[in-house]
């Protein structure tokens, strides 16, 4: 069964058995007073609003049969993960430098098994759903993502979370090159920067990497499907 989604720069059909949800990174590090993205003096007021989004977003995708898949950036305690001493990385990774600017901070900030590493309460993952760590802004860079997708037949893909300009838009362009169909769900994720970096990217992933549409958009074309 095939549903019409509502999107910009134009309506695309979908099928929830051939569809992922991709949550990007609401990790308390990217959400939380306290948090990494708190240390580094982003803005945390759109988490107010984009969090009970994602929420409504993530059951209407479970209640269509639609695969929710959590990625989770960060790294293990050793650093091993985050690369080597001449990794780009490492050069300009923002939560390593400050790890190393601020000694205090060391081994908190995006490290397994810590706090800022755990997706918010408010968002938990459920048995059915599929966690993905990420050692990069890319969801596929370093992963399995791309094998767990192709097993699944899954290639249209619903990515949400933040931030907007650096992560989401790292991974739907990834998702571009290899053939998937990325819509980003634009009232469902924050930039890390000025409102400008939000509306670059909605403007990039519609121009020229896939579609974007809102969280209302998706809850009608499942709801659609579900009552035909």
């Amino acid at each position: 069964m095939t549903s019409k989604l509502t999107a910009r720069p134009e309506a695309i059909t979908f099928s929830a058995s051939t569809t992922a949800l991709i949550v990007v990174d609401m990790q308390n590090g990217y959400c939380s007073p306290g948090g990494y993205f708190d240390h580094l003096g982003v803005d945390l007021t759109p988490t107010q609003q984009v969090i009970p989004s994602i929420a409504k977003l993530v059951t209407t995708a479970r209640g269509a049969g639609i695969q929710v898949i959590w990625l989770q950036n960060g790294w293990d305690t050793d650093l091993k993960e985050a690369g080597g001493a001449h990794s780009v990385n490492q050069r300009k990774g923002n939560s390593l430098k400050l790890m190393r600017a601020k000694p205090e901070l060391a081994g908190k900030l995006l490290t397994k098994g810590g706090w800022d590493y755990d997706i918010v309460k408010e968002l938990a993952p459920e048995t059915q759903d599929i966690i993905v760590p990420k050692p990069r802004y890319s969801g596929f860079a370093g992963t399995a993502l791309d094998s767990i997708l192709r097993s699944r037949r899954l290639d249209t893909l619903l990515v949400c979370g933040v931030a907007s300009n650096v992560c989401v838009e790292s991974t739907i362009r990834d998702a571009f090159f290899l053939e998937y169909f990325p819509v980003l769900v634009r009232d469902a994720c924050y930039q890390a920067g000025p409102e400008f970096t939000q509306q670059a990217t909605v403007y990039n992933v519609e121009q020229f990497f896939g579609w974007s549409a809102t969280v209302d958009d998706v809850a009608s074309a499942c709801n659609s499907s579900l009552a035909a």
